[in-house]
């Protein structure tokens, strides 16, 4: 029996009403509320198994959905509405354009100083993002990497996170507690000083502790400035001392609750709702986020526990393997190209350095770097110095074997380095992190110190290991060969000067302007919807991409079968940016990508395959926010041939009929099987029409988790997808059979 399975398409999708200027914007003065359309992380797959096993989901509308639509609507009745969007249109109101000039007197008295924590509640952003869910999570990151600063200095085997009924969130560990003597500067106990002056600490050279992620001393305080309550217990000295705080201030001085025969610390806060969009905590979100720790952290054992109501759930990490362990978790949807588990550790300057890899069939490149623990997505010295000395003992143990002849070249970084699963993690006294956000690092020691410990533990591995020594320069070799037949295709991808213009593909309907900012394209599913979304543009700033039927899976392809790909070679050149090594953002000739497929089981399967080359190929896109999903509707409804509705999903068009009237005759019900059914009007005002359209916005949080999705949904292993499809067929909404 023919069948199809939706499953796994989004994980979050929500309106949210607060301000912000990260995502999708809509402002009613009026009303004084903001709507921003947000999304986590797209999951969907495609075939089980063969042809005969399609895969989609429809995310629908909620009710929240449906009282921002109406809101929107009835705004837009009024016509009062002003557009104040992440598309960074200059927009101007019917008013003209506005006053920013300031009349009054500028004196000593106009300068505010904001005492104690006030500052972190007047400006969150600047010390965990974002408001949004994203920073919400960040409290609890910050809590539980003080626990891991206790086992980084040897003094914790255990952590325990439990998410609580009342939505609060508590974290226990068994390290040495913090301090409750008197802090000689403040006059007050440790704890009280930790939780309410900010760079405050033990890691700030004072002997507390000799590494640590958690190095501007904020993020205690910060939980406490932003919570609505916080209540701290510490085990020490036999005794138990507990202190309560509320929004940053001491409310209940330390005081002793009772004796016990351990040390360790328990904190228990409350996020504050009048700062957070959301307070909301995503189990699996803070579960990945603990694991990875948990293989950071070799031997410590790290628990997390969901007690509300209908979501009760318990996960538990111990990995005595430590990285190896995370290497193979890594590599779990993928083939290795052998058993074994290159692993080297060592010191040198003060650094201390560990790494582990391992190659599978795959063509990408996934090396997850970290410094204390902290993931360091934009690399730094120490990816630097791993991947020279990575690239140089494999060119040198390549000729020194005869498999690279004396005619041929070295090998390039991104040959030896193709189907590589590398986790580097370094430890270092006084990282030099860009900003509170600790995403690149700077130490110039980092790089000689990781260089030396790669160069000596692979050089040793390659001559235990002959056989795996051979296989991983053969595997780089074919990845060279292909590299130079695709460089002319590479060619390409580099973006068209005003005077190439003609070089760009035939059937893409581009915009006038010239400024990317303003720009945006459509990648749109086949010709009949193109046809519609070309009727129905706005000529000036969208531009349209008609695709021709499913592109290449790029999971399964080498570059050069990529780029031998008609379809891909006319989005690189569209988009201008070159692709990989080759990308330049600043190339970039649209600043929205706007996926529009039919809201169906293909069209689920072209959106699946487009994210998957966007992310393989193209990460820089969805980190910096420029790609999104169109929500096209799924019905229309017409009554008396005047009053129009469109419904999002299915329990959006049962809550629509109890509105219109359920059974009666003047009503008429249209089920969009396709963008072509719609005409350009109706496309433009539901789909397109930046004032009223949905967009959903693809951003990336953990890289690791989001390249295991990819590999499961999209790679050989048939076994991963069927565990996901069995594990999650109960949350199927929309099945199309």
């Amino acid at each position: 029996m023919r069948f199809f399975l939706a499953f796994g398409a989004f994980l979050w999708y929500n309106f949210y009403s607060n301000y912000s200027n990260e995502n999708h914007v809509e402002k009613m003065p009026e009303k004084g509320i903001l709507f921003r359309v947000f999304l986590y992380i797209l999951k969907e797959v495609t075939r089980l198994s063969s042809e005969e096993n399609q895969i989609s989901i429809d995310p629908g509308l909620d009710e929240k959905d449906l009282e921002a639509r109406a809101i929107l609507e009835k705004a837009n009745e009024a016509d009062q509405m002003d557009i104040v969007s992440s598309e960074d249109y200059h927009h101007e109101s019917s008013e003209g354009a506005v006053d920013l000039t300031v009349d009054t007197e500028y004196t000593a008295k106009e300068i505010q100083i904001l005492e104690g924590l006030e500052a972190v509640r007047r400006r969150p952003g600047m010390y965990i993002g974002s408001t949004s869910a994203s920073g919400l999570h960040h409290l609890v990151y910050e809590i539980v990497d003080n626990s891991v600063d206790e086992a980084l200095a040897g003094h914790c085997t255990e952590i325990q996170v439990t998410i609580n009924q009342d939505g609060s969130v508590t974290v226990v560990d068994n390290g040495r507690g913090i301090p409750v003597d008197i802090q000689p500067q403040k006059g007050i106990s440790g704890v009280e000083v930790v939780y309410t002056v900010l760079h405050a600490g033990g890691k700030f050279g004072g002997g507390g502790y000799k590494v640590s992620g958690g190095l501007h001393g904020v993020g205690a305080s910060v939980v406490n400035a932003l919570s609505d309550w916080v209540v701290v217990d510490v085990h020490i000295g036999g005794k138990i001392h507990e202190i309560r705080f509320e929004r940053g201030k001491t409310v209940t001085p330390l005081h002793e609750v009772g004796e016990t025969d351990h040390t360790g610390t328990t904190v228990t806060f409350k996020a504050d709702g009048t700062i957070f969009e959301t307070l909301d905590y995503d189990f699996d979100t803070l579960s990945h986020r603990l694991q990875e720790t948990a293989f950071l952290t070799k031997g410590l054992r790290i628990s997390i526990e969901d007690k509300r109501e209908g979501r009760e759930q318990i996960r538990k990490y111990h990995y005595e393997g430590g990285i190896r362990e995370f290497v193979a978790y890594v590599n779990e949807n993928k083939t290795p190209l052998y058993d074994k588990i290159m692993y080297a550790e060592g010191s040198k300057d003060g650094v201390y350095v560990e790494v582990a890899l391992q190659h599978n069939d795959s063509y990408n490149d996934n090396t997850f770097t970290f410094v204390n623990n902290v993931t360091t997505p934009e690399g730094g010295t120490h990816l630097a110095g791993f991947r020279a000395a990575y690239t140089q003992v494999l060119n040198d143990y390549g000729r020194k074997m005869n498999l690279i002849k004396e005619n041929e070249k070295n090998l390039s970084g991104d040959d030896v380095r193709e189907g590589l699963s590398c986790v580097l993690s370094v430890k270092i006294g006084d990282p030099q992190f860009e900003g509170q956000t600790k995403q690149k690092l700077g130490n110039s020691e980092a790089r000689g110190a990781v260089a030396a410990v790669v160069t000596d533990g692979l050089t040793f591995f390659l001559e235990q290991n002959p056989a795996i020594g051979k296989a991983i320069i053969n595997k780089s070799i074919a990845a060279s060969r292909a590299r130079e037949a695709a460089r002319k295709a590479r060619e390409m991808s580099r973006r068209k000067t005003a005077l190439d213009t003609a070089a760009l593909p035939g059937k893409l309907a581009d915009c006038s302007d010239r400024d990317p900012r303003n720009c945006e394209i459509y990648l749109v599913e086949g010709d009949s919807a193109g046809g519609s979304a070309k009727m129905a543009r706005t000529r000036q700033t969208q531009a349209i991409l008609p695709l021709r039927g499913k592109i290449l899976n790029v999971e399964k392809a080498r570059l050069d079968h990529v780029l031998g790909n008609e379809e891909i070679r006319s989005m690189i050149t569209a988009f201008g940016t070159g692709i990989r090594d080759d990308f330049d953002l600043e190339k970039l000739r649209y600043h929205k990508i706007i996926i529009m497929t039919d809201a169906d089981v293909d069209g689920a399967h072209i959106r699946t395959l487009l994210l998957t080359f966007f992310y393989r190929f193209m990460p820089e896109l969805i980190e910096n926010g420029n790609v999104y999903i169109a929500q096209p509707p799924l019905f229309r409804v017409e009554k008396n041939k005047k009053e129009i509705h469109y419904a999002y999903s299915d329990d959006e068009l049962s809550r629509i009929m109890e509105l219109v009237g359920r059974d009666d005759p003047n009503v008429e019900v249209q089920r969009y099987k396709g963008l072509g059914e719609m005409d350009a009007s109706q496309l433009w005002e539901t789909t397109m029409d930046p004032a009223n359209r949905i967009l959903l916005k693809v951003h990336m949080d953990d890289a690791a988790v989001a390249d295991s999705i990819f590999t499961m949904l999209m790679g050989d292993k048939v076994e991963p997808r069927r565990d996901f499809i069995e594990k999650n067929a109960k949350y199927v909404t929309n099945l199309d059979a």
